[in-house]
Parts: structure tokens; sequence; C-alpha cells
């Protein structure tokens, strides 16, 4: 063996060793390729039926919303009919109501004028005005 057969021995051993040692990190990159593809299908299993729930959980919340738009609808037109029916009550009954009040504080008015003129007849013609009987009037005579 020559020297250069001795060199070259040495060269290939030394790159069998270096071939080793990159080998291993290599491995283990391979390793954690091999975990990270698991972990992936492992998440992309569970996410398929967390999706499929979710989009009829997405109709059965539109569903109700279309319900509720109804419920909603239905409010405002009866809101709208009270509000009509308390218009015609107050046009059909208030009016009235208020002619009443009006007639009733007019004849008041007029049986108070008339006791007014009644009383100054008595007193042109020196007569007793008529007493009043009165639930204050009374209590104070008795005393």
């Amino acid at each position: 063996m020559t020297g250069g057969d001795i060199a070259g021995l040495i060269a290939a051993g030394v790159f069998a060793v270096l071939v080793g040692l990159i080998a291993v990190p290599l491995l283990k990159l391979g390793g954690v390729f091999d975990q990270t593809r698991d972990s992936i299908k492992d998440v992309s299993d569970g996410i398929t039926p967390i999706l499929a729930e979710s989009t009829v959980t997405v109709q059965e919340a539109n569903k109700q919303l279309a319900r509720v738009d109804v419920i909603t609808r239905n409010v405002e037109e009866v809101t709208g009919n009270v509000t009509s029916l308390v218009a015609l009550f107050a046009a059909s009954v208030g009016g009235p109501l208020i002619r009443l009040a009006g007639f009733s504080a007019a004849v008041r008015a007029g049986l108070t004028s008339l006791r007014a003129a009644k009383e100054a007849d008595d007193v042109v013609s020196h007569k007793k005005p008529s007493k009043k009987r009165s639930s204050t009037s009374g209590s104070n005579k008795k005393r």
C-alpha cells in the first residue's frame, strides 16, 4: 500500500463518519415529518364533523330567524291595528264625551246663574234667602 492508498482509505473513513453524522439528523427530521403528517390527518378528520355540525347549526339558526321575522311582521300588523282601533275609539266615543262634558258644564253654569238670580230676587223683595243644607253648615249648628 502506498501513501496515496492510505490517504484514500482515511478519506473514505472520514467520509463514512460524516455521512453517518448527517444521516442521524435526517432520520430524526423524517420522524418529525411523519408526526406532522399524522397530526394534520387527525385535525382534518376532526374538523370534518365539526364543519358538518356547524353547517346544520347555521341552517337551524336561519330557520329560527325566518320564524322570528314572521312573528315580528305579525306584531307590527297587530300594533298597527291597535293604533287604528284606539284612533277610531277616540274619534267615536271621545267626541260625544267631550260634548256631554260641555253640556253638563253649561247646565251647571245655568243652574248656578238661576240660583244667583233667585237669591237676588229674594234680596230685592226683602225675603230671607233660602237656606242651603250642607254637611259643614249642618254639623256646625249641632255643636
